[in-house]
């Protein structure tokens, strides 16, 4: 792991160095790699008219490698993170996968309250039925009059690309802010909102039984809204209601989306940790269908429901084990069709 620590400090370094903000600077880091043995009760994630049955169930080993730094100087800071890993199915190698993701950020402080920086992540699949590219990058401004309060406005660009069906890729400007009140050292409140125009490339699909002179690409426009509020104490709290609108000019892509999520974790005794998730949504279709169900499950967090409960407990300074289970559901009434899976397993996390 010596070289990948290297590679992260670099990550971080480099940059301010450049800039002749290396003196007096700080940095931080931290390696994790996790691997998992797990049983998944619907590997191919099929649709189906009721629960998945046996034959799509399977074994699956994980492997995931996550780096984290942080590097502050005077008036600088640089924060960054990189995922990799993947999956193995034994009975579905359809299914296997490989995942890269990173996230870079760096700001500079430009008064007492005022700050300026630029962010960007990017995120890589490739293997299985949801292959897919996704990048983005914006400018900020940031404004925290205190401790307690912090707003942050950006502007920026969006690019995704569906490998298994292209005409689902799009690019889009996207603006967007985050605003944090801090109560007190326990209680926070976050609001944030985003507005993009996404263009496709595809062409506009028009109701059944029309027939348009001319055909034009597929354009759209994403509402995203959410307000959450955390408590941090004996138990940790968390709990975030997020809207997402979709206005698309072609027949059946419009989608209005409400979710309920929340998140807690609480010590027990013999130094266990117990951690749980949970989220309900509410999906209408104003056209009454859904042309895409293969898009809604990009990720496991995009299901419309789901419950995960994870158990772990440290081996040693350097090692912790754990046990989790997970239920993710979509259902897309308007078709008939359901989808359903459920997920558990074991995994080992070592930190060098």
């Amino acid at each position: 792991m010596r070289p990948l620590r290297r590679l992260l400090r670099a990550l971080v370094v480099i940059p301010l160095a450049l800039g002749g903000g290396a003196h007096a600077a700080d940095v931080e880091g931290q390696l994790r790699v996790t691997g998992r043995l797990m049983v998944d009760g619907n590997a191919p994630r099929d649709f189906s008219q009721g629960s998945s049955g046996g034959d799509t169930l399977d074994a699956v080993f994980g492997l995931l490698a996550t780096g984290e730094g942080r590097y502050t100087a005077d008036r600088w800071q640089v924060v960054g993170r990189y995922d990799g890993g993947g999956r193995k199915y034994v009975a579905f190698p359809g299914e296997d996968v490989l995942v890269q993701a990173a996230a870079l950020e760096g700001s500079l402080a430009v008064g007492e309250t005022l700050g300026v920086g630029m962010e960007g992540r990017a995120k890589d699949r490739r293997g299985g039925s949801r292959a897919y590219t996704d990048l983005a990058a914006s400018v900020f401004f940031e404004h925290a009059p205190d401790a307690r309060l912090s707003l942050r406005v950006r502007a920026g660009a969006h690019r995704f690309i569906y490998r298994p069906n292209f005409a689902a890729s799009f690019g889009s400007p996207e603006v967007g802010f985050l605003a944090r009140y801090r109560l007190d050292r326990r209680h926070a409140f976050t609001v944030t909102g985003e507005y993009g125009q996404r263009r496709y490339n595809a062409s506009v699909r028009y109701p059944p039984g029309s027939s348009p002179a001319w055909t034009g690409r597929r354009h759209d426009g994403v509402l995203m809204a959410s307000a959450g509020y955390s408590y941090k104490g004996p138990l940790a709290l968390g709990l975030t209601y997020s809207y997402v609108e979709t206005s698309s000019n072609s027949y059946g892509e419009s989608v209005q989306r409400h979710r309920l999520s929340g998140t807690a974790g609480v010590l027990l005794p013999w130094k266990l940790t117990l951690m749980a998730q949970g989220a309900l949504g509410i999906n209408s279709y104003p056209d009454g269908v859904f042309l895409s169900p293969e898009i809604t499950l990009l990720d496991d967090d995009e299901a419309q429901h789901m419950l995960s409960l994870r158990l772990a407990r440290p081996l040693s300074e350097r090692v912790d084990v754990e046990l989790s289970f997970a239920m993710y559901g979509t259902e897309l009434s308007r078709n008939g069709l359901f989808f359903f899976r459920q997920v558990g397993g074991v995994g080992i996390t070592w930190r060098p």
